[in-house]
């Protein structure tokens, strides 16, 4: 497919649930198996969310947010896609990603919300395994980058970024809006009444 074509629907180019994309690891003889999330994976899956929370020291996802996650992972049309990374039959290591679009390039792009891997299974190439499916992905479906945040502190993220060619954005400044943040611009304007100019967006 050339690149900027994009299939006609949204589906990822992995095969169907199930099917196993094996990837050799850079230092252990045990194959790593990256493959789409099956329904019995989603505990599972879960888990290791829960990991990712721990190593952030952050709260874990409460009842209804593993709830949500478990409906959305597998819903028709998909909201997210979860890529599982699996070593001797074990989940030690997960990808969750989605399209956005770039209005500048006029193509999508592969957003990756979360890459993780168990502290103990790290230097083992589950993680290359999981960039490479995502790459592999992004081509696949006609993206023009992917894009995707480290937190400042976790310098062996932000290395390991480096290593396989990704360049921090250090011209860029991320911001949200919770819940009752957006809630309240909704309702009323939410801004402050002294700033009177627009300003452009990201493309």
């Amino acid at each position: 497919m050339p690149f900027g074509a994009r299939p006609a629907d949204a589906s990822p180019r992995i095969e169907p649930e199930g099917a196993r994309v094996p990837t050799q690891p850079d230092r252990d003889p045990a194959p790593v198996i990256v493959r789409p999330l099956a329904p019995a994976d989603v505990p599972a899956f879960l888990d290791l969310v829960d990991a990712l929370a721990d190593y952030e020291h952050l709260p874990r996802p409460d009842a209804g947010a593993r709830g949500r996650m478990a409906r959305d992972a597998l819903a028709e049309p998909r909201r997210f896609w979860v890529l599982l990374a699996e070593q001797a039959g074990r989940a030690v290591g997960y990808a969750v990603y989605f399209e956005t679009y770039s209005t500048f390039l006029g193509l999508p792009t592969l957003y990756v919300e979360d890459v993780f891997v168990l502290e103990g299974e790290r230097g083992r190439g589950v993680g290359r395994a999981l960039m490479r499916e995502l790459a592999r992905e992004a081509v696949w479906r006609g993206c023009g980058r992917m894009e995707w945040q480290v937190l400042t502190w976790n310098a062996p993220a932000l290395a390991f970024y480096e290593r396989l060619g990704a360049a921090p954005l250090a011209e860029w400044r991320s911001y949200r809006l919770t819940v009752d943040g957006f809630a309240r611009l909704a309702e009323n304007d939410g801004l402050n009444h002294r700033d009177t100019e627009d300003t452009e967006g990201d493309g």
